[in-house]
């Protein structure tokens, strides 16, 4: 059985649902194989223009799979850079990933889940690094992350206790970017997001993408000069010239060449 479920809509945007029930979603090496690639397939399929993400009800992820790791040692897991593929393609795809998160997103779950470009949860959604609890700390960039979303003190006391918070407070404290009352609703949104995007020109997109994620990386002089060369560059686009052109119409459907 594959570990997750793949759907293209027909607003050209895929979906991927995790699919280990058993196992509430857990993460592991071959989940994670099957998922960068397909996530490198639909980057390179030009009907594509964003994916979802997301689990069932019940469970985003509910952390990575102990039983793959417990008897690893330190050389095993150095030397075959454990953990390092769960994250390192998921970051390096060029088109937007959208999350939508339900029931528990622990541990990697939680890491999954901030990966992704915009994250959209319900309000019952349980989200935490309980790394702590095990005699380790989180591997695959959620103290990197989660610092950045919600700042060091909040990331600190949860990192440090194991302590889980809500989909409510993930909203309030800036972790997602919408919260909804029903799981329905959180994936019906993040589906409909994804759709928009998709509908919007592709060259724009990525150059969009490109400039947000540069600004966590760069200072912020580096990063507006970044931006506005960007910018600039957009103006050889023939997408720029179609929707400015059509705006000046009052065309409010552009015919998008994504060239």
């Amino acid at each position: 059985m594959p570990y997750f479920i793949s759907k293209t809509n027909g607003c050209h945007f895929e979906s991927v649902t995790l699919n280990r029930p058993k196992a509430r979603n857990a993460l592991c090496t071959p989940l994670f194989r099957e998922l960068n690639a397909a996530l490198q397939r639909f980057d390179q399929d030009p009907e594509i223009g964003a994916t979802v993400i997301t689990g069932s009800n019940s469970a985003f992820a509910a952390g990575a799979d102990i039983k793959e790791m417990k008897d690893l040692t330190f050389s095993d897991a150095y030397t075959t850079d454990f953990i390092e593929l769960w994250s390192a393609q998921t970051t390096a795809i060029k088109k937007p990933i959208i999350s939508a998160v339900n029931g528990y997103a622990l541990g990697g779950g939680c890491e999954l889940a901030m990966m992704a470009d915009i994250l959209y949860c319900s309000s019952s959604a349980t989200f935490g690094q309980p790394e702590i609890k095990l005699g380790i700390i989180p591997g695959a960039g959620g103290s990197q992350r989660l610092t950045r979303a919600i700042g060091k003190s909040r990331a600190m006391e949860m990192i440090l206790t194991g302590r889980s918070i809500s989909g409510t407070q993930a909203g309030e404290w800036g972790l997602a970017a919408r919260v909804f009352e029903s799981s329905e609703k959180c994936l019906e949104a993040a589906l409909d997001t994804a759709a928009e995007i998709s509908s919007k020109s592709k060259v724009a997109v990525k150059a969009a993408k490109e400039v947000v994620n540069k600004s966590q990386e760069l200072g912020l002089r580096d990063g507006v000069e970044y931006e506005r060369r960007v910018f600039h560059s957009l103006f050889g686009s023939q997408d720029q010239k179609i929707g400015m052109k059509a705006f000046v119409e009052k065309n409010q459907n552009p015919a998008w060449t994504d060239k």
